[in-house]
């Protein structure tokens, strides 16, 4: 009998995640002949043994189809709302897993779904988890699967938002997703000709994103698109935010670690308003008319594209290669253009930021391109 291996998408949805359970399914069933349940809805599916039998007829046309054939939610296993209560559920999933007769479980998602499935590898399952996020702040792999997707939408925005800028005279703001990592904003700010691209990773000062614009202006270009992480902060909120971080980090009490915390929330909550701010601040900076387009959940959603799916194969394949061999605790991640195994804790609770002297950063500065600081 081939080994029995669970399944689940977990996170925000993103292009490639139907590629990613096909190209493991595939390869699992018809290669190395096991047998593939679905949990239904992530995390939240294998706490209520939600299931779905997943064989060739199920995975059947869908390399093509954005989202996920199985749902998702963002539900954490040690701290799961259940009947209005926060409760920990490892011991039910461990205990639906053994009712499964699982041999392994697949959990495919981002930075969060990796700490989760590494809480369920320390509590003794055997887990694989593919790494997918269109942010492509997952560590220790070159790419994500949905970074492309995103990417592409993202600069095609950018492109767009030209005409209206240069006919109407105007600023034009437009947030991109990203809140820790400024990879998409950078990519799609630099493929889409942004005039200014500003990145959590670099702290930006108003006057000097004004200060580019007017210069703009005083050339002949009067109107500017400035790609906009959303976790991008000026220089006061950088600080403020990593000022609040120290507290939680230096509290020394579960008391003084919650006031801690809640403070830090309560900074993070104070910027959220950023996109339309800034806007403000530059059209009274630059007289120039400001507007803010937030492009929010479109990035995430519709038909993958030709590298998402590529890797979504390549990756979901090479898993099912880690579950025959019996190695688990694993991400499979890209690096060099092959599926490489890392371990687990390596990857769980670790952040792939943008370096201020990557190449990316260097070559938006030799074109020109403002980064606000």
């Amino acid at each position: 009998m081939g080994k029995r291996v669970g399944i689940l998408t977990a996170g925000g949805d993103s292009p490639g995640l139907n590629a990613a359970i096909r190209g493991f399914g595939k390869a699992a069933i018809g290669r190395h002949g096991m047998e593939l349940i679905g949990f239904r809805d992530g995390l939240r599916g294998l706490v209520e043994n939600r299931t779905q039998v997943l064989d060739g007829a199920a995975l059947a046309g869908i390399l093509t189809v954005g989202g996920t054939i199985l749902g998702t939610s963002r539900d954490k296993p040690h701290k799961m709302v259940i009947d209005g209560e926060v409760r920990d559920m490892v011991p039910t999933i461990i205990e639906n897993y053994e009712r499964n007769k699982l041999d392994a479980i697949v959990c495919i998602g981002g930075g969060g779904t990796a700490k989760n499935a590494n809480r369920l590898s320390q509590a003794g399952l055997n887990v694989i988890h593919l790494p997918k996020t269109i942010d492509n702040d997952i560590a220790h792999t070159d790419t994500s699967f949905g970074f492309s997707t995103a990417l592409g939408i993202a600069t095609e925005a950018v492109d767009r938002l030209h005409s209206t800028a240069h006919s109407h005279h105007r600023v034009i703001v437009v947030e991109i997703m990203g809140h820790k990592a400024g990879w998409l904003a950078l990519g799609a700010g630099i493929a889409g000709g942004a005039d200014i691209i500003l990145i959590p990773e670099i702290p930006y000062s108003v006057e000097s994103i004004a200060e580019s614009v007017r210069g703009r202006a005083t050339s002949g270009r009067n109107f500017s698109v400035i790609a906009l992480a959303e976790g991008a902060r000026d220089l006061q909120d950088a600080a403020d935010l990593a000022a609040a971080g120290a507290l939680v980090k230096g509290a020394s009490t579960p008391e003084a670690k919650a006031a801690a915390a809640k403070h830090k929330a309560a900074v993070e909550a104070a910027h959220r308003d950023n996109p339309f701010k800034l806007a403000n601040r530059l059209e009274e900076a630059t007289g120039l008319e400001s507007r803010v387009t937030i492009l929010g959940y479109v990035q995430r959603g519709g038909t993958p594209d030709a590298n998402d799916r590529l890797l979504g194969t390549l990756l979901g394949s090479a898993g099912a290669q880690l579950v025959e061999e019996g190695r688990f605790g694993i991400t499979v991640a890209s690096q060099g253009g092959d599926a490489v195994p890392v371990p687990l804790d390596e990857v769980a609770g670790n952040l792939k930021t943008v370096p201020v002297d990557h190449p990316w950063v260097k070559a938006a500065r030799d074109v020109g391109t403002g980064l606000g600081d």
